[in-house]
């Protein structure tokens, strides 16, 4: 019987390894999702794994938001200059931003529910995952990692976090796209004039309208790389017990029958398994 073209040979599987990353699936708040779509569009789907989808919202959130102006009417709106933040408001962007918005909250939200549902029924069939992939310009497996640390480097710089447990895919947009951000919301230069106590000017040649993206982005990769460690860590320990039941196991083993003894210390276990039977 032949294989499918992906590494499974089931009809649902937990996960994919390929060169460029690990997609698997595991149980997810949909709520927890929907809130990163909510935070920003795309990131809810970049979390899922549907990098298409994902990447889409994401540009669009970045190009429209821009055209409407949507993040310097948050700011005027939080610093009380209501007035400003109403006639900053471009209304022929606005009125294409609210649908799509509402949009990917929505998606996330429904997609979350039917990978849980996926999730739930491949887990049922059990199915044999290729952990291992080469070819000649990367390599991949399915090992484990350090959450924190995950965390950690991508608090330092996002992505980082991201190539530590190979996600290739979610590094490499997110790497240009907080590149972009910062350069347009001109940070280092803002940051450096800060520390150099020139306040005013740093506030000067800041750009709002893209810093207000920083938050979101800088957090979600936070995220997104622990929970991904975490994942990925579940993932192993599934496949690295499966393998020593199916190799290892014997299927006549007999249950060890422990009694308890006493001593004047406290009680402990002592074995009457014959290990003659173990092999």
């Amino acid at each position: 019987m032949d294989h499918p073209a992906s590494n499974s040979a089931g009809r649902r599987y937990l996960a994919y390894v390929s060169t460029l990353g690990t997609t698997q699936l595991h149980l997810r708040s949909p709520f927890v999702v929907a809130f990163w779509s909510l935070a920003f569009p795309g990131l809810g789907h970049l979390l899922l794994s549907k990098y298409l989808m994902g990447y889409l919202l994401f540009l669009w959130e970045l190009f429209v938001n821009s055209q409407a102006h949507i993040n310097l009417a948050i700011l005027y709106s939080f610093t009380g200059r209501l007035q400003m933040a109403k006639d900053i408001l471009d209304l022929n962007w606005v009125l294409l931003y609210i649908p799509t918005y509402i949009f990917g909250v929505w998606d996330s939200y429904r997609s979350t529910v039917d990978l849980n549902h996926q999730y739930i029924l491949a887990s049922r069939e059990d199915a044999e995952v290729k952990t291992f992939n080469i070819n000649s310009i990367e390599i991949n497996y399915i090992d484990k990692r350090t959450p924190w640390n995950a965390a950690l480097w991508s608090a330092m710089m996002p992505s980082l976090g991201q190539i530590l447990i190979h996600r290739i895919p979610s590094a490499l947009f997110i790497i240009v796209w907080f590149i972009v951000i910062v350069q347009q919301a001109k940070l280092l230069p803002a940051l450096h004039n800060t520390l150099l106590g020139q306040f005013a000017y740093a506030k000067s040649i800041l750009n709002p309208q893209w810093f207000l993206n920083l938050p979101s982005v800088w957090l979600f990769a936070v995220y997104d790389a622990y929970v991904s460690a975490v994942s990925r860590n579940n993932l192993f320990d599934w496949e690295q017990t499966k393998f020593l039941k199916k190799n290892y196991e014997n299927k006549n083993f007999k249950m060890p029958v422990d009694k308890m003894a006493g001593s004047g210390d406290g009680m402990y276990i002592v074995s009457t398994f014959d290990h003659s039977n173990y092999y």
